[in-house]
């Protein structure tokens, strides 16, 4: 009778295929999404109220002066353009990490109270403080950063449990969103159309002075997201088995968190609260890239997909103009209606 095979060396055969397949898999999700934000990036410069071609526009980003191109899309739509793809990109890296770091797909930080942070500061100081431009995003930044720190500072105890920290973060967001309704029912009629950005999230007159500090920031944060992408993915495994596997716990989750933070305070500061962006790039991520590997670039260019759509249908695919975040929130809010029941009859989690 003949010995039975020996069955290690086709299990790791077949590991070593399954990763192969995952990381080919991964490889064609992020090209096919950068192309696709790619053509979303041109298709929002040529197409408008006015077309120009695909010359005009390469020749204006090239800084030669284009008679009617060179204002209407060196002015108008680029620095737009340009924030729709950093706030979209930030909004989708901040929301996955929080998610994959507390293994929660509802610790978003739309959800847990950050970007309410934002809103609330910046609806304060334009309504009460009369302030504008640079001041409002600079005492948004810093609001979001300290809403973090104590949203994060109430729910330790010895160690951060993701749930704790979701309900915690979810009751500083209703208390946000009180004191924000409060002082818009006192906005001036020409201060409360500023205000109301910082609610709904628009890139209506974008300019380079509101873009360029998200883009300094995504340059800056983005590497530290994805020098710390191996330890973020140890931590959905659990703190316990994190450490185990060398991960400095706590120094690394404050890291993601600052990083996170960083990113939705300049991107909310330059176009608002774009809502449901963070919370569904990393679901959707999940979706296409499959099991395995880092979520953070394939979530970083779905929500900049994600804000290039949605703003472009809601200047051209409707009667109205409406602002980016009421697009957003149009789909986002369904979707996750359908996440919730899909993952309810599947018996798991998101």
């Amino acid at each position: 009778m003949n010995a039975p095979a020996a069955t290690g060396p086709s299990v790791v055969q077949a590991v070593a295929r399954g990763r192969r397949r995952s990381a080919s898999r991964r490889r064609a999700v992020v090209l096919t999404l950068a192309v696709l934000v790619a053509a979303g990036f041109a298709v929002t410069l040529m197409f408008g109220q006015t077309f120009y071609p695909p010359r005009d526009v390469v020749r204006v980003i090239l800084g030669e002066q284009v008679p009617g191109a060179s204002f209407t899309v060196g002015r108008l739509r680029l620095p737009r353009t340009v924030l729709a793809v950093v706030a979209g990109f930030s909004f989708g890296l901040a929301g996955v990490t929080f998610q994959t770091m507390l293994r929660n797909p509802l610790a978003s930080p739309d959800i847990i109270g950050i970007s309410w942070g934002a809103s609330a500061a910046a609806a304060i100081a334009i309504v009460s403080l009369s302030l504008g431009g640079t001041q409002v995003s600079i005492l948004a930044i810093v609001s979001a950063l300290a809403v973090a720190l104590l949203v994060y500072t109430l729910a330790f105890r010895d160690g951060v449990v993701g749930t704790r920290l979701i309900l915690i973060g979810i009751g500083i967001s209703a208390i946000l969103e009180s004191i924000t309704s409060y002082v818009l029912s006192r906005a001036a009629e020409w201060d409360l159309q500023e205000a109301l950005r910082w609610l709904t999230g628009s890139l209506n007159g974008t300019t380079w002075e509101q873009a360029l500090p998200a883009l300094v920031a995504l340059v800056v944060l983005t590497p530290v997201l994805l020098a710390k992408s191996r330890d973020l993915s140890a931590l959905r495994l659990g703190d316990d088995t994190a450490s185990a596997l060398g991960v400095r716990v706590e120094r690394t989750r404050v890291t993601l968190i600052v990083a996170a933070v960083g990113l939705i305070a300049f991107a909310t500061a330059a176009a608002g609260p774009i809502a449901f962006v963070a919370f569904l790039s990393g679901p959707i991520a999940a979706r296409l890239v499959g099991t395995g590997g880092s979520l953070l670039v394939p979530a970083g260019f779905v929500g900049a997909l994600l804000v290039l759509v949605a703003d472009f249908a809601g200047q051209f695919a409707f009667d109205v103009r409406y602002p980016v975040g009421v697009v957003t929130g149009v789909l986002g809010a369904p979707y996750l209606v359908y996440l919730i029941v899909r993952t309810h009859r599947a018996g798991g989690s998101l």
